[in-house]
């Protein structure tokens, strides 16, 4: 069996129900089924085989799904690309994974035309038929996702199609998801957080997802209001901007069962801000790797426990080795494409996962995420969690958005340097930035500089590339 059957075992009992609703028009589950049927035997008419890669370019659509799903028809592989990067750092991914074909929408015919992929297909045209082999099997190799390169250096993270059906399992536990509930999905599904954590799962779940094309606030908010969605997921980036959005006050948030989170450390103001209109926030952690769902704070335990990460999913186990996270379990990824000294470097001999990330457990069990392990300052040898500092500079009004990253010190070794960026028309300097601190943690702790930024650069889903804001800051002299 393969991952279609997400699809066709629905098309079969409930044709005429409504699977997805992308602006404005309504997929049925049979409707879907015959999408991914045309869409395999286009692939066969391209010469699409097992273990073949085909690389997708463009917005969230529901032709991006078909893809999958008639791949997965065939045992090939989706290498979904982040419409966000340059021409030059697509033709390093594809010069990765050596795609056979492209599939691209018409906004990016011209960047598509400087890629190296012999094959191209522009989403709508007509391509010639084949009857397909249909070959695909749960074991087989079925996503490629690059990983979002907080480290500089994007490494292919390879998912089975059994790694995905686990994931959604996991997730449908996470959300106690059925039948009768609706997922609106706005985030990119180029990564697994947009495609893995609520939108597979929902079709696995025969729940509605309402896709958008892209991420925008206002119409997230009127979507919220109109479509009345049980479920969405929101990673902290734009969390704040519907919070930010004029609409934010006036917009019934009452059909949300949960407002799902991510992306490493989520500020408390932003959870605040939901569990004060009476949403509650749950709380998914993974990674790339894990395709992503390791661990989740479901909604009983949503307001009792705001920020962490919750526990171990229905699926994963997780536990902790000198403070960092190790995840195993049926989701986690079989390797990295072309990559066995990275794959080596991350996972143990029994399949567990290295994360990188640090955490700790409180004592009901539940999971608290303190940061990378790389992230972490070590300032006269006493530790530093970038996180604890950046959620007291996110509690001041006056600041847009935060990161704390360690830079050299001559006397310390490390030291702890905000970049800030301020709200507009917001007036504060150094040292009221530096007044924040004051008892709320250890002096030690306490920044030793502040560099006032116009953004802070973000990948796809909203981490802060932290190696980028190295680049702004010069050591501190000795007597700094």
């Amino acid at each position: 069996m393969n991952l279609s059957r997400l699809v066709e075992r629905w098309a079969a009992q409930t044709p005429d129900r409504v699977a997805l609703n992308f602006q404005g028009e309504d997929f049925t589950c049979g409707a879907l089924w015959t999408r991914t049927q045309n869409m395999t035997r286009a692939l066969a008419g391209l010469g699409i085989r097992k273990s073949d890669r085909v690389a997708f370019l463009g917005y969230n659509n529901p032709e991006m799904l078909v893809l999958l799903f008639a791949l997965s028809r065939l045992g090939a592989l989706l290498v979904p690309l982040n419409w966000r990067l340059t021409a030059n750092e697509h033709r390093v991914v594809l010069a990765d994974c050596s795609p056979a074909a492209l599939f691209f929408e018409s906004e990016f015919a011209e960047h598509a035309a400087g890629l190296p992929v012999a094959a191209k297909v522009r989403l709508g045209e007509a391509l010639p038929e084949a009857d397909p082999l249909i070959a695909g099997d749960d074991a087989d190799e079925m996503l490629i996702v690059y990983t979002s390169g907080t480290t500089g250096t994007p490494k292919g993270a390879v998912l089975t199609q059994s790694a995905l059906l686990w994931n959604a399992f996991n997730s449908i536990h996470a959300h106690d998801l059925g039948q009768s509930d609706h997922v609106l999905s706005p985030l990119p599904m180029f990564h697994v957080g947009g495609l893995n954590n609520q939108t597979l799962p929902a079709l696995l779940a025969g729940a509605m997802v309402t896709l958008h094309r892209r991420f925008e606030p206002g119409l997230w908010l009127a979507d919220v209001a109109a479509r009345k969605p049980t479920f969405s997921l929101l990673v902290p980036a734009t969390l704040q901007a519907v919070i930010n959005h004029p609409d934010w006050a006036a917009t019934d948030l009452s059909s949300l069962r949960l407002l799902n989170t991510g992306s490493m450390v989520v500020p408390g103001s932003l959870i605040r801000a939901f569990h004060d209109r009476g949403v509650p926030v749950g709380q998914i952690y993974g990674a790339t790797e894990t395709a992503p769902i390791a661990t989740v704070l479901m909604a009983q335990d949503a307001f009792a426990r705001p920020g962490s990460a919750g526990k171990a999913a229905l699926h994963s186990e997780v536990r902790l080795v000198e403070g960092e996270i190790q995840v195993r379990g049926p989701n986690v990824m079989r390797r990295y494409w072309n990559n066995p000294d990275a794959t080596a470097a991350v996972m143990t001999a029994d399949g567990w996962f290295r994360t990188g990330d640090l955490g700790r457990w409180d004592e009901e069990g539940f999971l608290w995420i303190d940061g990378r392990s790389k992230d972490l300052i070590i300032s006269g040898g006493e530790n530093i969690h970038p996180a604890e500092l950046e959620n007291v500079l996110a509690d001041c009004a006056s600041i847009s958005e935060s990161a704390v990253i360690g830079i050299e010190d001559a006397k310390w070794g490390e030291a702890a340097c905000a970049i800030v960026v301020l709200k507009p028309g917001a007036s504060l300097d150094e040292p009221g930035v530096l007044a924040l601190f004051k008892d709320r943690i250890a002096r030690y702790k306490h920044p030793r500089r502040v560099i006032f930024a116009q953004s802070l650069p973000r990948n796809a889903m909203g981490k802060v590339q932290k190696f980028e804001l190295k680049k702004l800051v010069t050591p501190l002299a000795p007597n700094a």
